[in-house]
């Protein structure tokens, strides 16, 4: 009788670096056959094992800065004054109108730039479960200089300071556990009223119904009180 509407979600999902976010969208992705993931533009070069289309758009910085005077993007950010990365705005409106619930993996700026053109978008932000446990996941890392390994702390510190902004947060201490998690939050959003299109009464719905109404009328003489 409710029918939902047709148009997927927008499920934006932030974290601090080494929360292990990129982990649990893999997962969840492997377990949720309607969703999908938003593959960005970026003006970097591939790195070892980066496919075309799959882990990114490979483009250059001037077809990049194209793509931005012509609005091609939902947001984008020049990061490390470096390289840009952008999410593409017509791929992701296609997918959601397809039905399909996609998902952005953006950092903390994009997502609150996106939420203003998509108000409905669930953001969810994940987190490493202690500070401590960060330091540890960029010292193991090992490809970084002790400046930027602290800088990417610094950084973490910021990050956390923007929760308030987001609709959930979910701690990363367990990879199945936090996608569980997170597969929660999305069913739940699916039954939100606001996401209810209508509410319809099929017409043979209707006869049972008033069948049943009328008989119970009749038969309400059978039911005596006893006293």
């Amino acid at each position: 009788m409710i029918h939902s509407k047709k148009q997927g979600s927008l499920i934006i999902i932030s974290g601090t670096t080494c929360a292990g976010k990129g982990t649990v969208v893999q997962e969840l992705l492997k377990r949720n056959e309607n969703l999908c993931l938003s593959v960005s533009y970026t003006s970097r070069a591939p790195r070892d094992g980066e496919q075309e289309g799959k882990d990114y758009y490979f483009v250059s910085k001037e077809n990049f800065e194209k793509k931005i005077a012509a609005n091609d993007f939902l947001e984008y950010a020049y990061v490390h004054n470096s390289n840009y990365y952008g999410t593409p705005k017509k791929e992701v409106k296609d997918l959601l109108n397809d039905g399909k619930d996609v998902i952005l993996e953006i950092e903390v700026q994009g997502a609150q730039l996106v939420k203003q053109l998509f108000p409905e978008t669930i953001l969810i932000f994940v987190m490493a479960p202690s500070m401590t446990e960060i330091k540890k996941r960029i010292i193991a890392r090992g490809q970084e200089s002790k400046e930027q390994m602290i800088k990417r702390f610094q950084t973490a510190y910021q990050e956390i300071n923007e929760i308030p902004k987001y609709n959930y947060v979910v701690i990363n201490d367990e990879v199945s556990k936090a996608v569980s998690k997170i597969e929660a939050i999305l069913i739940s959003e699916k039954c939100r009223v606001d996401r209810i299109e209508e509410i319809a009464v099929e017409n043979q719905e209707e006869i049972i119904h008033e069948f049943l109404m009328d008989k119970d009328f009749d038969n309400s003489n059978s039911f005596q009180i006893k006293g």
